[in-house]
């Protein structure tokens, strides 16, 4: 009896053993990465612009009014317009009483004075102007309700769906007007990769309209050159509140911060975040968009192969010094029968890091195949039965 018990106290110290020795090879295997910062906002997000993948968030589906960060819809409404040539930089705009009324921030725009769609754009996103955002709205739309209407749908086509407009500047309209810290981000990557030839004005310190110069209220702008953009906001309601991006090196990311108490607080928790990003992690663009990764059989084609590729660029954030530890793999369906068209998903491509998926990609047909003829059909069809 007394050997028996020995036996199994020896077994346990054994298995117990053998447990801690296990323990340190598993979390030697798994990548450590500090869990991010705690930011005094009563919302954040940070998400790398490639790859689409959130670095950090809390509360980032939370409703808040957006104060003047509404004026990153306004102007992305302004570039739609330009770009499909239903307005110009150099077309004159005639200041209404109403938007010269406009109370808040202004660019100090004159009623019934004329101004171009560029200044009114720089006078919307460098000084803030209420006063620039309802002059725009009303050429474009008519008024401002409608133009809100426009707003609205274009948040509706790109998904953020937490989102309702009223008015073009961000004036308070309770439980009417708000928006969430991941629709902001939404929004913001939508307008630098839609209009890079705009984005830029993100990025100027100030801006001189009717002899009165002001500052751009981001001041990441000076105190990080990394930084080009993108808006500030401020109500009572809102708190003070900011949309930030920068680049270093060929990675660029985006990071929201809604409801700080100070002009200092959002711009020091608005740093934080985007310092944690950048240390951390680090982003690698893959494979470009419609080139050939691979080729598949077509089986009744009127080609016997087809090129296999991705719609988009593919890029990939991870954790900083493990990119040669990354592995791609495709995988390809396994008969696929004509005919194709251009764009059609046949597969996947996986990308991972130390046996986890980092990203998994539709692999589409870069060509279209018609049937292939009588003959064709018939001989792949008895091929089709011995294999």
């Amino acid at each position: 009896m007394h050997s028996k018990i020995q036996f199994n106290f020896l077994q346990f110290i054994f298995l117990f053993t053998l447990l801690l020795s296990v323990a340190p090879i598993r979390a030697a295997n798994e990548i450590l990465i500090p869990a991010p910062p705690r930011l005094a906002a009563s919302s954040y997000f940070l998400q790398d612009f490639n790859s689409g993948r959130v670095l950090a968030e809390r509360d980032a589906d939370k409703v808040l009014p957006p104060a003047s960060l509404t004026k990153i819809m306004t102007a992305y409404i302004a570039f739609r317009e330009l770009k499909n040539n239903r307005l110009s930089l150099d077309e004159m705009v005639t200041v209404s009483e109403n938007a010269w009324r406009t109370p808040g921030s202004k660019m100090f725009i004159e009623v019934n004075k004329q101004v171009s769609v560029e200044d009114l754009l720089k006078g919307i996103i460098i000084q803030s102007g209420n006063d620039a955002s309802v002059a725009i709205a009303e050429h474009i739309a008519g008024d401002e309700r409608t133009f809100a209407e426009m707003m609205n749908q274009q948040a509706q086509r790109l998904g953020m769906s937490s989102t309702h407009y009223m008015n073009a500047t961000g004036l308070p309209v309770p439980n009417e007007h708000y928006t969430t810290a991941r629709d902001l981000a939404i929004l913001t990557r939508a307008v630098i990769s839609e209009f890079p030839d705009y984005y830029h004005w993100d990025a100027e310190k100030e801006f001189t309209f009717n002899n009165i110069t002001q500052k751009n209220r981001n001041i990441l702008l000076w105190r990080d050159e990394s930084v080009d953009g993108v808006k500030t906001g401020h109500t009572k309601e809102a708190g003070y509140c900011l949309v930030a991006s920068a680049k270093r090196q060929d990675m660029r990311l985006i990071s929201v911060v809604l409801g700080t108490n100070s002009k200092s607080a959002r711009a020091n928790e608005s740093q934080t975040l985007l310092n944690y990003g950048f240390r951390f992690f680090e982003t690698h663009k893959l494979y470009d968009a419609n080139t050939a990764l691979t080729t598949a059989r077509v089986w009744k084609g009127a080609q016997e192969h087809v090129n296999l590729g991705l719609a988009e660029d593919l890029y990939v954030t991870i954790s900083r010094r493990h990119y040669k530890e990354m592995q791609a793999s495709t995988s390809v369906d396994v008969r696929i029968l004509a005919p194709i068209k251009q764009g059609d998903q046949l597969g996947t491509v996986n990308v991972t890091l130390r046996d986890k998926i980092v990203s998994s990609k539709p692999l589409i047909s870069l060509e279209s195949i018609e049937k292939g003829s009588f003959f064709q059909r018939a001989y792949d069809s008895a091929l089709m039965l011995l294999k």
